[in-house]
């Protein structure tokens, strides 16, 4: 049985909530990642997808040089611990209705993220969520 710290993503992006949505936008893209974990000062504030960018500013016309993303962050994250099984990940994302789960360790330390695609590649790896994962792997 697969563990979350077997497929998750171990590098982290983290962008002070005060980080214009452009910038995090040209982050995310240069790190070929769809997720940033948004800090206020040591305090983790919540995450930015690449979705939230989409509905929560473009569609609003936020202009992306002047607003920043702490104003359009998923605040509540949900986390799981690195031993928990894939499936459990699978689960809890299929609860919360969600597509990435922060993960930690024993301390509540953050050590990485799984995504949905990260399982469908573990899970279920002719899955067409799995080929489209592959070809994309850290979005």
């Amino acid at each position: 049985m697969f563990r979350v710290s077997d497929v998750m993503t171990r590098q982290v992006v983290y962008l002070s909530a005060e980080t214009p949505l452009d910038e995090a936008a040209r982050v995310m893209k240069e790190s070929d990642i769809g997720d940033v974990v948004v800090t206020d000062g040591a305090t983790l504030a919540g995450m930015l997808t690449d979705r939230d960018i989409v509905v929560r500013a473009v569609a609003e016309r936020a202009d992306p040089g002047t607003t920043t993303i702490g104003s359009i962050i998923t605040r509540e994250v949900v986390m799981i611990e690195q031993h928990c099984t894939a499936n459990e990940a699978a689960a809890l994302m299929r609860e919360r209705n969600i597509r990435r789960v922060l993960v930690c360790d024993s301390d509540r330390k953050l050590v990485g993220i799984v995504s949905l695609g990260d399982l469908a590649m573990q899970l279920d790896p002719h899955s067409a969520l799995s080929d489209i994962s592959e070809a994309a792997p850290n979005v």
